[in-house]
């Protein structure tokens, strides 16, 4: 016959916390994965979603990678179903789907990091991240685009088109030249995610309208300095690890072609 009687009050108290403590260790647990698991970023192969990843390796948050190949130059249809823009970045928060490299950036460096690399408005480099920020990909990767679009439209040289294209390039890359001879990173002494921003326009971006450097040291030297950020290496290695990373002068060989 098996003892049905109770335990003694003492032994009933400690198993009743030792189950409490195991109950409170697997939820935990649970949540820590879900917590993990949470940020998916959806990059395409040589694009300016490589943007993302090398903002979550700067927060030094985790995210789930998912790559996607060009067909053959576009993104591929399973990358385009997942917003109506049907581009990337795309980035997926539970029940959040959100697109457009800016958006995603704010997003994640406001719910996951605390709002870090953005500069605050009581600093008094604010005025100058927020010119940077918006210029990056308000103002100079259009521009880049234009040139790209130009070209493959086959307008010859001496187009109106092409020669607004190459001066609005040229003028872009002096301003860029002149703010970097005097500061380390855009907003001044401080890495942010203007610099984050930009770093597609002036390496991988020339991949697909390409463009040279040459005579343009201080953009060069800053290319050099973001390059080596332990973020940009870890990030470049995940989202294109067979790609060569554009850093010098030259252009690279067309993408287009």
């Amino acid at each position: 016959m098996t003892d049905s009687s109770p335990l003694p009050q003492h032994q009933q108290v400690s198993h009743f916390k030792q189950r409490t403590e195991e109950l409170l260790t697997s939820a935990l647990e649970q949540e820590g994965t879900c917590a993990i698991m949470t940020l998916i970023v959806h990059h395409l192969g040589v694009s300016q979603s490589e943007r993302i990843p090398f903002l979550c390796e700067e927060l030094d948050i985790p995210y789930e990678l998912k790559v996607y190949k060009r067909a053959p130059m576009v993104a591929p249809d399973e990358l385009k179903a997942l917003h109506p823009q049907g581009t990337a970045p795309v980035i997926q928060d539970g029940d959040v789907t959100l697109a457009e490299s800016g958006a995603c950036v704010e997003y994640i460096a406001h719910k996951f990091g605390n709002g870090r690399l953005f500069v605050q408005p009581s600093d008094p480099e604010y005025a100058d991240f927020l010119y940077w920020w918006h210029w990056s990909n308000g103002t100079f990767q259009p521009t880049i685009g234009r040139v790209l679009m130009s070209r493959a439209a086959g307008l010859p040289d001496d187009h109106w088109v092409v020669q607004s294209g190459r001066q609005g390039l040229r003028s872009g890359l002096e301003e860029l030249n002149k703010r970097l001879a005097s500061n380390e990173w855009l907003a001044g002494s401080q890495f942010s995610v203007a610099d984050v921003m930009v770093m597609f326009s002036l390496t991988t971006m020339r991949y697909w309208a390409t463009y040279s450097l040459a005579g343009f040291d201080n953009i060069l030297e800053y290319v050099q300095r973001v390059s080596k950020r332990d973020a940009y290496q870890r990030a470049m290695k995940k989202s294109d690890p067979g790609m060569k990373l554009v850093l010098g002068p030259d252009a690279p060989e067309s993408a287009m072609t």
